[in-house]
């Protein structure tokens, strides 16, 4: 009778240890699929640069707690993850980041949380003759800077969109009527700079920048671009290449070149002081926001914000 008890009373355990089991897997599939582990239900979204957060936020309304990485002035090219970030990307539903080598220190440590969760490149919507060859990055290698074409942005948008949809099912509908809203705004801004860059004398349409990021916005725009630095600011520049921009800016007339919120002024500045001991002046033309936006709660602190404002900048500077 004592060893019946005794095994009754095991196998209570080892029944009552599956259900516990069971009731655990079913919660967690449950809150991947209809909910996220944030406040309220919340998905709980980590992005790394701040681009990136604005949409997501766009987009995901009340529905999503996000959180961006990488906040006003930092460069994505140079960023190391602290441990805090690791804690953040470890407990996220969804991470979104750049992609195409943006950010070059954590490309191992997002293929090993694609393993786990959804980890997704805003940029994966885009095409081949889309993207612009970055040569001195290596074979194959591409210009990640896709944020200066709005329209490129568009699709970052509609990643975003489908994924947050796919995640969250019982809330698609608002996403997608959320990102159309939002992609509506993009095509407004896409006309808005079309429009202001025109207004800039053709023979005026140079811009001069502390490292080439703004190919794209160049080549939407009707711009010719040129940076001391490559398209990557971990390559590092010499007395050649301040010799090479500022012959440039002499036999070209340039007057006004810019600077950078998130790549130290110095580097521009040598160019400058070059030219003038040529008997050629130039001025700072403003800061654009190249790699980061302006800090939060500014309008330049959004996507939207941060383009109109560089628009604006280089018109006036130039035009």
């Amino acid at each position: 009778m004592r060893k019946t008890r005794k095994t009754n009373s095991a196998l209570r355990r080892f029944i009552m240890a599956i259900v516990f089991l069971t009731v655990t897997v079913i919660a967690a599939t449950g809150c991947g699929q209809t909910g996220g582990s944030g406040d309220g239900g919340k998905l709980k979204v980590t992005t790394t640069t701040g681009m990136i957060a604005d949409v997501a936020k766009e987009i995901g309304g009340e529905h999503v707690e996000v959180t961006g990485l990488m906040g006003a002035g930092i460069d994505p090219h140079l960023y190391k993850a602290s441990q805090g970030d690791v804690k953040l990307l470890d407990e996220a539903d969804l991470i979104f980041y750049n992609g195409l080598h943006l950010e070059g220190k954590m490309g191992e440590m997002f293929e090993a949380l694609e393993k786990r969760k959804p980890t997704v490149a805003v940029s994966s919507y885009l095409k081949e003759e889309q993207l612009h060859a970055n040569p001195a990055a290596g074979a194959g290698m591409h210009d990640p800077h896709i944020w200066f074409n709005v329209k490129l942005w568009i699709s970052a948008a509609e990643v975003i969109r489908d994924t947050l949809a796919e995640k969250d099912a019982a809330n698609a509908d608002d996403y997608k009527a959320r990102a159309a809203a939002y992609i509506k705004k993009l095509e407004e801004l896409d006309t808005y700079a079309k429009e202001q860059i025109a207004l800039i004398p053709e023979d005026r349409r140079i811009l001069v920048t502390a490292h080439d990021a703004f190919g794209y916005f160049g080549e939407a725009y009707g711009l010719k671009v040129t940076g001391l630095q490559g398209m990557n600011t971990m390559s590092e520049y010499g007395s050649k290449d301040v010799s090479k921009l500022r012959d440039y800016l002499v036999q070209n007339k340039i007057k006004a070149v810019f600077i950078e919120s998130s790549v130290p002024k110095k580097s521009i500045e040598s160019v400058i002081e070059g030219a003038g001991k040529l008997g050629h002046e130039v001025t700072i033309g403003g800061e654009l926001f190249s790699d980061a936006m302006g800090n939060p709660g500014t309008e330049e602190g959004t996507y939207i914000g941060m383009v109109r404002h560089n628009v604006d900048t280089i018109v006036a500077a130039l035009k």
